[in-house]
């Protein structure tokens, strides 16, 4: 591919990032637990299964998950059962008086989040297949197809870890955790709201 290709794929996945969605929403919410280096963490984790997917395209099997049902289905159950736990686990946010903490009780949790939020989304497969569509050739090097895996694992990465880092700000972080309960609140509604969306997908075989 040329410079511009590649320039124009990481343009692309860079909108796909930001477009908001649970994985906004998990992100936002490690950093008002513990700050920057809690949603950097679900930032990084979050790249890393978007890397997966993306090997699962230019491998073939990204066409295995799109083309079969069971598969597909399966995946968006189990999306659906983790964005409403998720949902669940906001509406239960602590009390500020309990919230001293609350950060690192869940040691290791960003990490399962920000993976597991992405992983368990096989619509990513679909963003993915129709992408490379346009940029893969058939015969492309494994250096390449590799080059392009790397590529949409580190955009997606950076523009979660840039999300974290702003909102870690000192000065803006205090002012968000104060409010961190109403925050809360409403992120638990958009991922119960969410999982439903999913769940009537995919029950209507959408």
């Amino acid at each position: 591919m040329s410079w511009l290709d590649w320039l124009s794929l990481a343009s692309v996945c860079l909108l796909g990032a930001m477009s908001p969605g649970p994985s906004l929403a998990v992100v936002v919410r490690h950093t008002m637990a513990g700050g920057s280096p809690a949603g950097i963490q679900a930032g990084l984790a979050h790249g890393v299964g978007v890397a997966l997917y993306a090997v699962a395209v230019v491998s073939g099997l990204g066409l295995l998950i799109t083309t079969s049902p069971l598969l597909f289905q399966g995946l968006q159950w189990a999306g659906a059962a983790f964005l409403a736990y998720l949902g669940i686990q906001s509406l239960r946010s602590p009390a500020e008086s309990e919230q001293e903490g609350y950060g690192e009780r869940g040691n290791g949790t960003p990490l399962v989040h920000g993976f597991s939020v992405a992983f368990f989304n096989p619509k990513i497969a679909v963003f993915f297949l129709a992408l490379f569509s346009q940029f893969l050739d058939p015969q492309a090097s494994l250096p390449e197809k590799a080059g392009m895996v790397i590529l949409m694992g580190s955009v997606d990465a950076a523009w979660y870890c840039l999300v974290a880092a702003l909102l870690g700000n000192p000065r803006l972080l205090p002012r968000l955790q104060a409010a961190r309960r109403s925050i809360d609140r409403v992120f638990g509604v958009i991922l119960l709201l969410l999982a439903m969306r999913i769940v009537v997908s995919a029950s209507l075989g959408q």
